[in-house]
């Protein structure tokens, strides 16, 4: 498993992609208009190994789904810094957002068929909408008290959807859990829901054992849905599942979407990989129209940029990667001792040997990416300690915290050894590097230290919930909405949870508080809670936020809960050689597939 796959799930962008054998004439296959013809290449990077079993289920973690090519959604995230209900269109047309968010009403796009050429109607979405319900959909959680949780889904007309939000505990982007929902057929999906659905939805809103009950089933049809296999694939995407087995998947052209006239390609083939070294391999040979970013060695890189037609495209990826503490261990507990670990770590180097291609290193520890953060800062961005690099400064914090030097190596107080011991998931190229460069930098400095790898990233989550390791790497700043920001630093993982609209603290190991923090911290001489704080931030304004975002920034800058190592770039592989129109450097689209570039008609054949 690759770092990568990691950051894109975090993010929410749980593509799923699969292939098969391109020979052959496709059976739905439009061949007129929008410069059509050709076989568009690419592969997953979310997901190695190809099941070809799986179903044409986009629930399905297995499934023969392809996020923005056969299934799609009601609309597409933009990558903006820091609005996060800014959408491209998709099942939807266009969208109102009332005033105070209250609603979103949702219209279809008007001449949109599947590709058996049912017409897609407003059935379809509220069928949807309920399958989002046992999936635990953010805006279509059952959880009782859950913030920006959907309260009524009303049939305007057979195009036009109206969602409501419980403004009991209201979230900001409540649009956005809304128009992140995939889009099923009712007429092929409808036997997946029972005729009482509805009925039971409405029944788990309640208190009491029958509530209780009601929210059970809803959950236990989750299972049901993630295993459901349709006869065949009925998309209203721009292309349809021809057929899968174990080395490639071809899709062909959906001759009845809305923009079928503008889709250049008549085949999709997604390849089968195991390993990073493949998708090198089919960079340098030019096999691929399209790659998302894999972590490669600098002469790797190099051989890739060099193979004809080759083209990267960089924009802003909102996750930067975090040396996270554990608080509960000593002598992370002290701000002395975090402070002084800052002042040793060179985190241009660091990033120049993990990921010189992926990542820039962070000016500071913020908790934000840096560019929301001049967004979100402005100038007080530069008023923040960069600890840059400086042994002397280092000094006095170990000092102050009371570690001793021996023999030219620090100490605990009490003078047993100090041995500082960084985690991380094998397979994970880039943070394994990293973790061995900051522990030859720790240890030429005095600072005893180690790497130790575990199996997968799955284990590694379990153990670092369960506060088995000191040291670890958290993906963090997480845009754009400024609660989902800090809410990797103050929220579970840090003891605050919003329950019904209160901010409620656990102490240190329990209800997954693993980093150990204290509740309220010092801030420029102010005593501020930052997990309440940041629960404010779900339901603020962008502009109400601007003072909240300043004082968790300075918190995370203070306190350092992590030390902010490098803010992740968003890199693409293209290649022109066959279709060009790609999306420009810093395009809002590139967190994206290549399945809505080409849906939405910008990718072209090359002539």
């Amino acid at each position: 498993m690759k770092r990568l796959a990691a950051v894109v799930a975090l993010l929410g962008l749980t593509a799923v992609t699969a292939a098969c054998s391109g020979s052959g004439t496709p059976t739905n296959q439009s061949s007129s208009g929008g410069g059509g013809g050709g076989l568009f290449t690419t592969i997953d990077v979310n997901r190695p190994g190809i099941d070809a079993s799986g179903p044409a289920n986009p629930y399905n973690p297995k499934g023969n789904s392809f996020l923005g090519y056969n299934a799609m959604k009601l609309a597409w995230v933009k990558n903006h810094l820091t609005d996060p209900n800014q959408f491209y269109p998709g099942i939807a047309e266009s969208w109102e957002i009332a005033p105070d968010n209250s609603a979103i009403t949702i219209k279809l796009q008007p001449n949109n068929k599947w590709s058996d050429g049912k017409p897609v109607t407003a059935e379809d979405v509220r069928l949807s909408i309920g399958i989002a319900y046992t999936q635990g959909s953010t805006a279509f959680a059952i959880t009782p008290g859950a913030a920006g949780a959907a309260a009524d889904v009303e049939v305007v007309d057979d195009k036009t959807v109206k969602v409501t939000q419980d403004m009991t505990n209201p979230s900001s982007k409540f649009a956005r859990g809304v128009l992140d929902t995939f889009v099923a057929p009712a007429h092929i999906w409808g036997s997946v829901l029972p005729a009482d659905f509805w009925d039971k939805l409405k029944a788990s809103r309640g208190e009491g054992a029958d509530a209780e009950k009601a929210r059970e089933e809803i959950t236990a049809l989750g299972e049901k849905i993630i295993t459901f296999a349709p006869e065949k694939d009925v998309s209203a995407g721009p292309f349809i599942l021809e057929r899968v087995n174990p080395g490639e998947a071809l899709l062909v052209k959906n001759k009845e979407f809305y923009n079928a006239a503008n889709v250049a390609p008549d085949q999709v083939k997604f390849l089968n990989y195991t390993g990073n070294e493949q998708i090198w391999n089919y960079l340098i040979s030019g096999k691929l129209d399209h790659a998302g970013f894999t972590a490669a060695p600098a002469d790797v890189m190099n051989r890739i940029k060099q193979a004809p037609g080759t083209n990267i495209i960089k924009g802003f990826s909102p996750v930067a990667v975090g040396m996270a503490f554990n608080q509960t261990k000593k002598p992370y507990d002290n701000v002395h001792v975090r402070r002084g670990l800052a002042y040793l770590i060179d985190r241009a180097e660091v990033t120049k040997v993990a990921s010189p291609e992926g990542g820039n290193a962070a000016v500071t520890t913020s908790g934000i990416h840096q560019k929301p953060a001049q967004e979100w800062l402005g100038a007080e961005l530069n008023s923040l300690e960069p600890y840059n690099v400086d042994p002397a400064k280092a000094e006095e914090e170990f000092k102050a915290a009371g570690l001793q030097k021996k023999d030219g190596k620090w100490a605990l107080a009490d003078g047993s050894p100090w041995k500082v011991t960084m985690t991380a998931p094998s397979g994970f190229s880039d943070w394994i590097s990293a973790q061995e460069n900051i522990k030859g930098q720790l240890v030429e400095a005095g600072v005893d230290a180690e790497v130790v790898t575990v199996a997968d990233y799955p284990l590694y989550l379990e153990e670092i919930a369960a506060g088995k390791y000191d040291v670890g790497f958290w993906l963090i700043a997480l845009g754009p909405a400024p609660y989902d920001i800090y809410q990797r630093l103050y929220g579970a993982s840090n003891g605050w949870t919003n329950v019904a609209g209160k901010i409620k603290h656990a102490e240190p190991g329990k209800s997954g508080n693993w980093m150990g923090g204290a509740e309220k911290v010092e801030v420029d001489g102010t005593e501020i809670n930052p997990g309440e704080l940041t629960g404010k931030l779900n339901s603020v304004s962008a502009e109400e936020a601007k003072p909240i975002m300043l004082q968790l920034a300075k918190a995370a800058n203070q306190d350092l809960p992590v030390i902010q190592l490098w803010d992740y770039v968003n890199t693409q592989f293209t290649n022109t050689s066959r279709f060009t129109g790609f999306p420009e450097q810093e395009s809002d689209l590139l967190r994206l597939p290549a399945g809505v570039w080409i849906q939405l008609g910008m990718v072209k054949k090359t002539q």
